[in-house]
């Protein structure tokens, strides 16, 4: 769900045709929203005014800002409060390093559990890649990036660690908008990361899978500006 951009600090109300919960859907606008700079770090947070712009009631609003305050996007300040977060680049790092950590967990059970169906499904959003890199359709990839991983989460069966990631994505998406970002000639690099991904979960080997993956996000992260580069190794002489 894309959040709709309309003045700084204001964001576009819900589509009456969506299928998800009040909550659910006011949890990823404002979630978005607040990645996309839609409502910036020290914005002050009115409950009542985001139920009028949303077009909703104040519960699900409350919903979705308690859910936000627990990923630690909002906070409650005295005499201010809520507010949207300030993420600073440290923050992003430290928890960019436990999404690769999670996402190499979850590539493991998915070597694990993944059935012939989820396999065709990833090899077929691998085969989309594969033309969106060909054609530097950064926003084809993205989409079908999002589908890899999300379709990895699934397969793994866990709830909790399905959840996880969904949060910690948001922190990766943030760090992403504020970066730089990839260039055209890092797409190839990506690309083959994914090749990788795939055939260790197509050879059922978890411990591959978990590398591959930790290796690839972490690698991401780096290109992005969000962790530092390691440190080269000295040769011996």
């Amino acid at each position: 769900m894309a959040a709709a951009k309309t003045a700084r600090g204001r964001i576009a109300p819900l589509a009456e045709e969506d299928t998800l919960s009040l909550g659910e859907r006011a949890y990823r606008r404002l979630r978005e929203s607040i990645v996309q700079g839609v409502l910036p770090a020290g914005h002050k947070i009115s409950e009542r005014s985001l139920a009028v712009e949303l077009g909703i009631s104040a519960q699900p609003v409350r919903e979705a800002l308690r859910r936000l305050e627990q990923d630690g996007m909002v906070v409650t300040l005295p005499r201010r409060g809520t507010v949207v977060a300030e993420v600073g680049p440290a923050q992003l790092g430290e928890l960019g390093r436990i999404r690769a950590a999670l996402e190499g967990v979850a590539t493991a059970l998915a070597a694990e559990r993944m059935d012939a169906g989820s396999i065709a499904a990833i090899a077929a959003i691998l085969k989309r890649m594969q033309a969106g890199t060909e054609a530097r359709d950064t926003d084809a990839l993205d989409e079908a990036n999002e589908e890899f991983h999300a379709l990895i989460h699934r397969a793994t069966g866990n709830l909790f660690l399905m959840r996880s990631l969904g949060s910690l994505r948001a922190y990766d998406n943030l760090g992403r908008h504020r970066a730089v970002g990839s260039t055209p000639r890092d797409l190839p690099k990506a690309l083959a990361e994914h090749k990788g991904i795939v055939a260790a979960l197509k050879k059922r080997d978890p411990a591959l899978a978990e590398a591959r993956m930790r290796h690839h996000v972490l690698r991401s992260l780096v290109t992005n500006g969000v962790l530092p580069p390691p440190p080269r190794k000295e040769r011996r002489t």
